[in-house]
């Protein structure tokens, strides 16, 4: 059985206001062909198909035809769970329809899975709560599945411990996640092909700036020991790096087929092919993503010139772009608005003044007023000056700081 893994789409989201639907429908259309050149047979997404919880109609629209193109008129199997992102009874609400083409849609981690009676070449032939069993035509054996939705309290339905005690919470969530995967091991078999996918963190794996956290803390993190490694394959989703989980080589995060902030520069995405038999070892290959337009840094030390240079040179033509351009003045509202006219990948501009470097120092702050070092230092950190309530306001703060103190 020929298996595709991918995860967080992020559908919706967009890159500081600038709409990525596009870049969102081309990593769709390159998955799919991917699927057809490798003759997959099953393709698990881990979760976060979506951004928000109340996904825009285009959104929707995306990931359905996505789905429909996947599953090659139900030809191809297609289990999809809900992530910390998706609404889980909005997710599962097509099932009716899903189920009929192949599809299998888990929102919640207590689901009772649907066992539907599709006439195509894919079929639930058995399921319950957290697992389901296929036949897919163009395999000889079945594959079992474990199926994890993002497992909160809430969606549990839980109360995992009474103490607010971080250590205590993070314990008690990972048992009992482990616990729950641990008792559909059960089904696994000799002669089926035995998968688990969740959307989850994972302790100690590499975050990048681009996820939200599942929750402050770390109380909803899971101790790798904790995953079935029954499972020939665990396919995962929450962090958008494509990773292997410490050193299982059967155990990955597929991560985002976009890069959705510059703290991801220079990585590279991907989704993962697993090619696996009834008792066998998993054979695992990466296959890059280049669909995506790149997100890259500019440092530029020759100021305005050298980044009018660079785009007369188009260079990173269809890159989305965070300057930093070092000037001796402030930029003017009118060269901000001609570098967005010629380069509208630009999302960051970040002026960089020397004087701005030596304003913190003590020697400067004793010979300038308190007002004006905030004002300078306000600029730096935003690229912006700050409004006149905001600079009262920090004034007033420092105001009542000195008497509280005297």
């Amino acid at each position: 059985m020929r298996i595709l893994h991918t995860s967080d789409w992020h559908l919706g989201r967009s890159l500081e206001g600038r709409d990525r639907i596009e870049e969102q429908q081309k990593f769709i259309v390159e998955i799919c062909d991917i699927a057809d050149q490798e003759q997959v047979d099953l393709v698990l997404i881990a979760g976060d198909i979506f951004d928000t919880s109340n996904p825009s109609a285009k959104a929707e629209q995306l990931f359905y035809q996505g789905l429909y193109d996947l599953t090659q008129g139900g030809r191809r199997g297609v289990v999809v769970i809900a992530g910390n992102h998706d609404n889980p009874e909005r997710l599962r609400a097509s099932n009716p329809l899903a189920d009929q083409m192949g599809i299998t849609l888990i929102g919640l981690p207590k689901d009772n899975i649907y066992t539907g009676f599709s006439k195509n070449r894919v079929k639930t032939v058995a399921s319950g709560i957290g697992w389901l069993e296929i036949a897919i035509d163009s395999c000889e054996h079945h594959a079992v599945i474990i199926a994890l939705p993002y497992p909160s309290e809430q969606r549990l339905r839980e109360m995992f411990v009474e103490s607010l005690d971080e250590e205590a919470m993070q314990r008690s969530y990972s048992q009992r996640v482990g616990g729950f995967l641990e008792e559909r091991v059960q089904h696994f078999r000799k002669d089926t092909v035995n998968l688990c996918t969740s959307h989850l963190f994972v302790r100690g794996s590499k975050e990048s700036d681009s996820e939200r956290p599942i929750q402050l803390g770390g109380a909803c993190t899971v101790d790798k020991e904790m995953l079935p490694l029954e499972a020939q394959y665990i396919a995962l989703g929450h962090l958008h790096r494509p990773q292997r989980v410490g050193s299982h080589g059967n155990i990955r995060y597929s991560g985002s087929p976009l890069a959705y902030s510059f703290s991801e520069v220079g990585h590279s995405k991907s989704v993962y092919l697993v090619e696996c038999l009834p008792g066998a070892e998993a054979l695992v290959r990466e296959i890059p993503l280049t669909s995506g337009r790149p997100l890259v840094k500019w440092d530029a030390p020759g100021g305005l010139a050298q980044v009018f240079k660079w785009c007369e040179e188009n260079r990173d033509v269809e890159a989305w772009i965070d300057l930093s351009i070092h000037v001796q003045e402030p930029l003017q509202a009118q060269e901000i608005k001609k570098l967005r006219e010629i380069r509208p990948g630009i999302i960051h501009i970040r002026p960089i003044l020397p004087e701005m470097d030596r304003v913190l120092k003590l020697e400067n702050r004793i010979n300038l007023p308190v007002e004006k070092i905030f004002r300078q230092f306000y600029y730096k950190t935003y690229s912006t000056e700050p409004n006149e309530d905001l600079v009262k306001l920090f004034l007033q703060l420092l105001e009542d700081e000195e008497e509280e103190i005297s």
